[in-house]
């Protein structure tokens, strides 16, 4: 008679998982989903955060490219030329005495064109600038590309 009584003895924890499995209230309690919400908002967050800042230094690494190139074509102008070509405003191509040395002048890749500096009255000047997001100004002129403090010098 012993053996039978400890062959149907149950232990606690064993009765308790047949009752939650038999009214089906097994998984996770809500402060346990709360703490993961947590997370998961934090870690989203930094992901934006990351990815927001590898936009600016993307359209920065553009902004100076479009100026170097601009700076080239505007060097190439002057080696056949002795001369910058000319402007108010930056123009929309560069070309001088028949030559085209770039087509379509790049702009900004959020707020248009670049900032150019008025050389009508010195053909042996220039200076081409843009407003970086992640740093100072960046200028490209007769004495070559560079950040600068705030404008062409």
């Amino acid at each position: 008679m012993h053996n039978k009584r400890n062959a149907t003895k149950i232990t606690k924890n064993e009765l308790k998982d047949s009752h939650m499995k038999k009214h089906g209230q097994t998984g996770f309690t809500l402060v346990e989903l709360l703490v993961v919400i947590a997370i998961i908002g934090i870690l989203a967050g930094l992901v934006l955060t990351s990815l927001v800042r590898t936009r600016q230094k993307g359209r920065d690494s553009n902004r100076q490219s479009d100026l170097r190139q601009i700076s080239l074509a505007m060097e190439m102008a002057y080696d056949d030329n002795q001369a910058y070509p000319t402007g108010i405003t930056i123009p929309p191509s560069i070309t001088a005495a028949g030559n085209t040395y770039m087509t379509a002048v790049p702009t900004d890749p959020q707020n248009g064109n670049y900032a150019w500096t008025n050389n009508t009255g010195n053909n042996q000047l220039y200076c081409v600038g843009a407003d970086l997001e992640l740093g100072d100004y960046f200028t490209c002129s007769q004495d070559g590309c560079r950040p600068a403090g705030s404008n062409c010098i």
